[in-house]
């Protein structure tokens, strides 16, 4: 009788030792996006780890007292089941302003942190760890080298200025000058005799866009500039 209760706690321990392993690879995945201000953080990555680890434990070992010679189980369909509902979740991050779509990455993110807590939740430490891991590696790598890749970026910015029939042409000039395209180019008339500009941008590989700011900073007619 001892043998048993001590074969049993050992086994709950264990399972929810699985749900503490995913809960600290959510939140290392979480704590990357948060210390970058993204709109899912720690407690979410964290949730979703948990989430997903603890339904795979129910499906693995949740249903051992209906087995019998004539009752067949597949955990599998429960794991699908939650890389298909977690992309509701990853649809509520992504948002879409002015024509720049954000939050992409951090959707990634939140469904990729679903599969390490299916990993882990299934008994799989090493994998799933080694995800994280590679997870973390990247985001941290690519955010910091991307201008090494010399991959050209896009900027959407509002202008604001006086109307002006020599403005839009000044403006053109400077961005030229940069060798920056633009994409798309749209005005519209405020009230007071204002102008606002919406541009989208194609930088130049490797152009900070401060330095866009700074440039575009320089033209004293220039009210305002959001991006």
């Amino acid at each position: 009788m001892t043998h048993v209760m001590s074969t049993f706690v050992w086994t709950q321990l264990e399972l929810i030792l699985r749900l503490v392993v995913a809960g600290v690879c959510g939140s290392l995945i979480g704590y990357e996006r948060r210390s970058r201000l993204k709109e899912a953080g720690i407690r979410t990555h964290m949730i979703v780890a948990i989430g997903a680890a603890l339904i795979m434990v129910v499906s693995k070992v949740g249903f051992a007292d209906v087995l019998a010679a004539n009752v067949v189980l597949d955990p599998s369909r429960v794991a699908a089941q939650v890389v298909s509902g977690i992309g509701f979740l990853g649809a509520g991050i992504i948002f879409m302003r002015r024509q720049v779509v954000t939050g992409l990455t951090t959707a990634a993110g939140v469904w990729t942190t679903a599969g390490v807590g299916i990993a882990v939740g299934s008994g799989l430490y090493v994998i799933g760890a080694g995800a994280t891991l590679l997870i973390l590696v990247l985001q941290m790598l690519f955010h910091r080298y991307s201008r090494w890749l010399g991959l050209p970026t896009s900027e959407h910015l509002v202008l604001d200025f006086p109307e002006d029939g020599d403005m839009i042409g000044r403006i053109h000039a400077l961005l030229a000058g940069e060798h920056i395209d633009i994409l798309g180019f749209k005005t519209e008339r405020l009230e007071s005799g204002r102008v606002q500009a919406e541009l989208q941008l194609r930088l130049p590989r490797g152009y900070p866009p401060h330095q866009l700011v700074g440039l575009l900073k320089g033209e004293a007619s220039i009210r305002s500039i959001e991006y």
